[in-house]
């Protein structure tokens, strides 16, 4: 069992890096903009299961070899920066689309909503980074690595929940203040803008 002063350090330590805006907090702006409310849900499920895929590789072992690979850091890299470039040309071309029709395509639209957040979430080295470069510092050795990394990576998708939450309803008080159509078309596209620059900066960092 991981001490408790151990895991709020960690929680002290990864907290600017949750509160760096990124792309799960640009899809989640555009969606509950979008969709309203429920659509945090599927982002936050999204980002929440990327992180436990992080912290399940990192206890296996495998996100080391990857960091410590230049060719399969670089290949990572790449792959997510093109996924976010593409998720921000499509988002901007969404933007001109009449909206589907609610009851027909809402479950298509939930799960989209959920891969598109899972897979901006997997495709971060930054965030498999975190579970080689700041979790190794608050693990006790002698005890049961993958039990300690768990605890860490729940408290770590905790955080990141509140965070998430906490914007929806800023944003979804905020939206009922202006025209709905113009600031929804107004999110999406910087939303849109907002990937493009996650995604090009990845690829030149």
């Amino acid at each position: 069992m991981i001490h408790p002063y151990a895991v709020a350090g960690f929680l002290l330590a990864v907290l600017p890096v949750v509160a760096t805006p990124g792309a799960s907090l640009t899809l989640l702006i555009q969606h509950v903009t979008a969709g309203g409310r429920g659509q945090a849900f599927p982002v936050v499920l999204g980002t929440v299961t990327g992180l436990y895929a992080h912290a399940t590789l990192a206890a296996a072992g495998l996100s080391t070899l990857v960091l410590h690979s230049s060719q399969a850091f670089t290949a990572v890299k790449l792959l997510g920066a093109a996924y976010l470039v593409g998720l921000g040309v499509w988002t901007w071309r969404s933007t001109t689309l009449p909206p589907p029709a609610a009851p027909a395509t809402q479950r298509v639209r939930t799960g989209s909503v959920f891969s598109q957040a899972l897979l901006a979430n997997l495709l971060n080295p930054k965030a498999a980074s975190i579970y080689l470069t700041l979790v190794p510092q608050f693990i006790a050795p002698g005890r049961q690595l993958g039990g300690q990394i768990l605890t860490l990576a729940t408290a770590h998708a905790l955080l990141v929940a509140v965070w998430l939450l906490t914007w929806t309803a800023l944003v979804h008080r905020g939206a009922h203040l202006l025209h709905r159509a113009r600031f929804k078309r107004a999110v999406g596209k910087v939303a849109a803008v907002v990937l493009v620059v996650l995604g090009l900066r990845a690829a030149t960092t």
